[in-house]
């Protein structure tokens, strides 16, 4: 009995399906792992907004009153007990100030076993290759502060961080999430306003922080996000 093979036209048939079937798998496979990449960068994304927000009111929760509030001792004396600073109103550290640029927070240092202020500053730079539209919210902290004469120098640091930070002020800055815009808001006199707007209450602590960020498109949460602090003194006496 003679026996049948396959011709080469079968042969070649065959060979087109497994082909075609190759690269169908081979799509629905990348497919699948585009759609991992871009859900895990979007969780990313949204754990790194929360985490900022978070941040950014335990900054404002563990501001101190200069005027108030007296400074931990450091050997023996106390920063009131150091010698007072020769500085203009415009650049001597208070509680909390905002210049359009930069939002600078005196703040105790919250870390256990630490007895101390830090100077924290949070603001929105361009990046390299990014047009007006994109940016970086970033946050920045100093040193543990034990003494007036850190605590200006590191206040002045701050500023100049935010317009031209070199090496070192980059080495203590935390990159957040991008941003497109953003803007501050203090609460005061039962109304929102914008804080460079009352001179007169300049070096007064507001009642409320408003925090507005604008998301570039293409983030997990694209458009305005508005974020209210009050302070928690305010909240006890209304309640």
């Amino acid at each position: 009995m003679r026996q049948r093979g396959f011709t080469l036209v079968e042969l070649l048939v065959a060979l087109m399906v497994m082909a075609l079937l190759s690269v169908l798998s081979w799509r629905g496979l990348d497919g699948m792992a585009r759609a991992t990449a871009i859900t895990q960068s979007r969780a990313d994304e949204l754990v790194a907004l929360q985490n900022g927000m978070a941040q950014f009111g335990a900054d404002l929760d563990a501001m101190v009153d200069l005027a108030q509030t007296a400074a931990p001792a450091v050997n023996g004396g106390s920063m009131e007990a150091a010698p007072k600073l020769n500085v203009s109103n415009a650049s001597k550290p208070v509680s909390l100030d905002w210049n359009g640029q930069v939002l600078r927070i005196v703040r105790a240092s919250g870390a256990a076993g630490e007895s101390g202020l830090r100077v924290v500053a949070w603001s929105r730079r361009l990046m390299p290759a990014q047009d007006a539209s994109q940016g970086q919210w970033l946050r920045w902290q100093s040193e543990l502060l034990h003494n007036p004469v850190d605590l200006q120098a590191s206040w002045s640091q701050a500023a100049i961080w935010a317009q031209s930070p070199d090496d070192a002020a980059r080495k203590s800055e935390v990159a957040v999430v991008p941003l497109g815009d953003w803007s501050i808001y203090f609460f005061r006199n039962d109304a929102w306003s914008n804080p460079m707007s009352s001179a007169d209450a300049a070096n007064a602590t507001p009642d409320g922080v408003r925090l507005v960020l604008t998301l570039p498109e293409g983030s997990v949460l694209a458009g305005v996000i508005t974020r209210d602090w009050i302070r928690p003194t305010v909240a006890g006496n209304k309640s």
